[in-house]
């Protein structure tokens, strides 16, 4: 991936205080990025389909997608990006307070490509979205749309 493309992020987050820390991180992190942040489950596909308001929308180069969601929770979401073949090659982090082994395991069994519970504190928040960001963008070679 070119170091000069902006990176697109789709964050599915319906908690406003965790999208400011990770916009706040991503700042602190120079990432030069489109962050496009959706509230459910739902609109989190009219975005990935470009339906709607979502009907000129980027397809992302990487997902952060929480686990507990209004209308339809993440691990339905992660279900329908990875049976779809336009989507199913978007790398998807969980990003979630759930430390249930059960919900790791499902997550995986979905195809979730990693799962990380979020942290309490900001500052070691703000160091997991550095290293999320380090990893999918500098270490991995991902594909083009």
């Amino acid at each position: 991936m070119s170091k000069t493309k902006p990176i697109t992020i789709l964050m599915v987050e319906d908690n406003a205080t965790d999208v400011m820390i990770t916009k706040e991180a991503l700042d602190h992190a120079k990432v030069l990025n489109s962050l496009h942040v959706v509230d459910d489950g739902i609109e989190a596909l009219d975005f990935l389909h470009r339906r709607g308001k979502h009907a000129k929308a980027p397809r992302p180069d990487l997902i952060l997608l929480d686990l507990n969601m209004p209308r339809k929770n993440g691990q339905e979401v992660l279900a329908e990006i990875k049976a779809d073949p336009k989507l199913k090659h978007i790398p998807v982090v969980i990003l979630t307070t759930s430390k249930a082994e059960e919900d790791v395991l499902k997550a995986y069994g979905l195809f979730a490509n990693c799962y990380v519970v979020k942290p309490v504190d900001f500052d070691v928040f703000a160091d997991v979205v550095r290293s999320i960001q380090q990893f999918w963008f500098t270490v991995v070679t991902l594909p083009r749309e």
